[in-house]
């Protein structure tokens, strides 16, 4: 997934506190969803930033992307020239979407002069990412006056670049909303002002990002945006997959419509995983054994194997329960009956409950075939689980587990786990499993 997240933001100099000096307090909400996108970046730890502005360099038929190995900028311009810092471009993600641009026939524009100042439209986001998350690259561009169609299309490409380079990153288009939501504001009233705001917060809230492209450019062009071919990218980057979508704040107290908003991708559902989901919930909250679904794929309905369900809360452990050779006529209800089995009959634990249930992260392991090994020295703890066999004694454990690091390690857990004494003799299994998180 090239593209962890996209964010919606505003840029208005007033929500700086050392340009607004108090009177940002009149849009707090939007200095809060600010916070709050800035703390969300943090956490996704991504290489890279994007950011596209408006007031990067604009041209009326090429988009701009800016080149060099950094740019800095303060907020002089508005009379707070102690605020300023410097940022490193990610060359790699602008030298490859420089060449998918001409090879796509997308015009662009790059200057190393103009490259080198930030603009406010990209320094406002910065000024929040860059207090509680220094350590990333920045690509930033800019905004043309071509079609909805062509900017959805550069978006595109961005995505397509990232993926490219092997890198992830998150995409925040800068932008404000209408310019003319108050007779008292800077720009006065517009009919179509409120129009416009009602219909591109609607959109982002039901996550329909490519209809983003599609709104009618009268309408934008008399409500006075200025962020809608900004966000028009990110719809482009956010292309190839579902997002799940929040509202964080709209306000539009001074005249100007401040949006902000988060678009996080939606990762196709794992079926073995989505399985072992059901069977848990529903077990945990009607005792009952659910049927293998009508639209369970057909390679767990057609084959037989082995599995392991574990269910972990919060990083930790949570129950976890498998088989070695199949048991049930297919691997559908292999998975079935052992989540049930992980989240009720684990001795370790107490079985879950219904309260539980949102705050548990489902994995499943598939086996294959037991193979029977003549050394340790044919195992890899990383590859291959144990299976260590001592008469009617046994004990499994699972490859590629944080904090076992050896083979001996490894198999001396398995022989804990199976109560098997050091002295006695036993035989080693090797197997290799299919994980699904």
């Amino acid at each position: 997934m090239p593209i962890l997240a996209g964010f919606i933001v505003p840029h208005p100099p007033l929500i700086v506190a050392e340009i607004g000096r108090g009177q940002q307090n009149q849009v707090r909400k939007t200095i809060d969803s600010y916070r709050s996108v800035a703390q969300q970046i943090a956490k996704l730890k991504p290489e890279t930033i994007i950011i596209s502005s408006p007031h990067c360099e604009l041209h009326r038929d090429k988009f701009h992307i800016s080149t060099g190995t950094k740019a800095s900028g303060s907020f002089a311009d508005f009379a707070a020239p102690q605020v300023s810092f410097e940022q490193t471009y990610d060359t790699h993600i602008t030298n490859e979407l420089i060449g998918l641009c001409k090879k796509n026939n997308v015009p662009i524009a790059t200057d190393d002069k103009s490259s080198a100042v930030l603009d406010h439209g990209t320094m406002l986001p910065l000024y929040f990412i860059k207090k509680v998350y220094p350590d990333f690259k920045l690509v930033r561009l800019g905004l043309s006056w071509t079609t909805m169609k062509t900017h959805f299309r550069f978006g595109q490409l961005v995505a397509q670049a990232v993926s490219s380079c092997g890198s992830n990153a998150v995409y925040v288009a800068s932008g404000d909303l209408s310019h003319k939501l108050q007779p008292y504001g800077p720009y006065g009233f517009a009919k179509e002002g409120p129009v416009y705001d009602d219909l591109l917060i609607r959109t982002c809230e039901k996550g329909a990002l490519s209809e983003l492209a599609e709104f009618d450019e009268q309408l934008c062009a008399n409500a006075a945006e200025c962020g809608h071919r900004s966000f028009v990218i990110l719809s482009g980057a956010l292309s190839n997959m579902p997002v799940r979508s929040k509202v964080l704040s709209h306000e539009t107290v001074t005249g100007v419509g401040y949006g902000v908003c988060t678009f996080y991708p939606i990762k196709p559902e794992d079926p073995y995983v989505a399985l072992a989901q059901k069977a848990i919930r529903a077990f945990v909250t009607t005792g009952e054994k659910i049927p293998v679904p009508d639209d369970t794929p057909n390679e767990l309905v057609d084959t037989r194997a082995a599995a392991f369900v574990s269910i972990h809360k919060h990083g930790s452990l949570r129950g976890c329960i498998g088989t070695i050779l199949p048991t049930e006529p297919s691997l559908a209800q292999e998975i079935i009956s052992n989540a049930i089995s992980a989240c009720s009959r684990d001795w370790r634990f107490d079985p879950v409950t219904p309260d539980e249930l949102d705050d548990l992260e489902i994995n499943v392991d598939v086996l294959t075939e037991p193979e029977l090994i003549d050394s340790k020295d044919k195992l890899d703890v990383r590859r291959y689980g144990v299976i260590v066999t001592s008469a009617a004694k046994r004990g499994l454990l699972l490859p590629d587990l944080e904090g076992v690091d050896s083979v001996d390690q490894q198999i001396s857990i398995a022989m804990q786990k199976g109560g098997i004494r050091q002295n006695e003799p036993m035989t080693l299994h090797r197997f290799e499993v299919v994980r699904h998180k």
